[in-house]
């Protein structure tokens, strides 16, 4: 498939901004980074976003995550792999990203609750709407998987 746009350098001020969100995201106490990295790659396999996929799978492995734990995330709820607080979490997401097929329920918004407080879940739908950003601009533009180096990224975020 080709690159339709390079949308990381076509448009800087927006790149500047989403990466800014990425940046909060990376920076806040509230949620363990590896959780928020499960649930930025959960998100990008619903969405089929091969080049994000790429992304956080090597982000994770580089961070310790398993193997085991990366290769069954699409079937978490079949596992006893993932912790009730990353259950919770991963159906957020779930919920927050097919928003399109109804409101996120109370039964979903009830179990997240009772394992993030409203801080902590404000911040992981932050990071679960900006992730579906990217997914979206990067499937638009046919954005190539591959070529992500771990923390490739890092630099541009943080500031």
């Amino acid at each position: 498939m080709e690159q339709r746009i390079k949308g990381m350098e076509k448009n800087q001020m927006l790149m500047r901004a989403l990466h800014g969100l990425n940046g909060y995201s990376e920076k806040s106490d509230k949620i363990e980074k590896n959780l928020l990295h499960l649930v930025v790659l959960r998100v990008s396999q619903l969405n089929g976003c091969a080049f994000c996929i790429d992304m956080h799978s090597k982000d994770l492995r580089a961070a310790g995550e398993t193997e085991q734990r990366l290769y069954l995330l699409d079937a978490w709820r079949e596992t006893e792999f993932y912790t009730a607080r990353e259950r919770a979490a991963l159906a957020w997401a779930e919920a927050v990203t097919f928003i399109t097929k109804g409101h996120v329920s109370d039964e979903v918004y009830n179990e997240v609750s009772k394992h993030f407080s409203e801080e902590e879940l404000i911040d992981l739908t932050v990071a679960v709407t900006t992730i579906n950003t990217w997914n979206r601009l990067n499937i638009a533009f046919r954005t190539p998987a591959g070529t992500y180096e771990v923390g490739q990224f890092a630099a541009v975020s943080a500031n």
